[in-house]
């Protein structure tokens, strides 16, 4: 289970999958606890993921982008996020926050984004410092996704006829 940070009558969110593609996330849009550098975030298959309690407490942060992110009204957690457009690469997964479960999760697999920390206020002296740690803990990173999701996301552009294969 999923909760927001809410002290009562929590958001929360039951997945009936595992958590996939676990990483931590750089850019700018999404959502970061207060003093964090960088969001955690997963993602599950689209029907593994149930809102179970205060649903109503929910609100889209902004309809415009291709991950439709759904955060608490109240304490603006961003509980999970969601592509609605049926051509996008990622359709069909929802994006979580596995650090808001209540049991232990597994370790992020990589780091994505991490240059864009800068954008999002890091210092850019701090970056050899930021590579460093993740280095130390075995967390690989990027400045993209991760190689084995770049590959999906060409495949599908392969797929759905945006790149020619000639």
């Amino acid at each position: 289970m999923l909760s927001c940070h809410c002290a009562t009558h929590s958001v929360e969110v039951t997945l009936d999958s595992s958590v996939f593609h676990n990483h931590l996330c750089g850019c700018s849009k999404c959502w970061k606890p207060d003093g964090a550098l960088f969001a955690q975030t997963a993602v599950v298959p689209r029907d593994a993921l149930n809102i179970t309690a205060n649903g109503d407490k929910l609100e889209v942060v902004d309809e415009t982008q291709a991950i439709v992110r759904h955060a608490c009204r109240a304490c603006g957690t961003h509980v999970y996020g969601r592509v609605e457009n049926r051509d996008h690469h990622f359709y069909g997964i929802d994006f979580v926050r596995p650090e808001l479960a209540a049991a232990p999760q597994p370790v992020p697999e990589f780091a994505g984004f991490v240059s864009s920390i800068i954008e999002c206020g890091a210092s850019p002296s701090k970056m050899e410092a930021v590579r460093a740690t993740l280095s130390r803990k075995g967390i690989p990173f990027y400045d993209a996704f991760s190689p084995e999701l770049m590959d999906i996301i060409a495949w599908h552009k392969v797929k759905i006829g945006k790149i020619s294969r000639s």
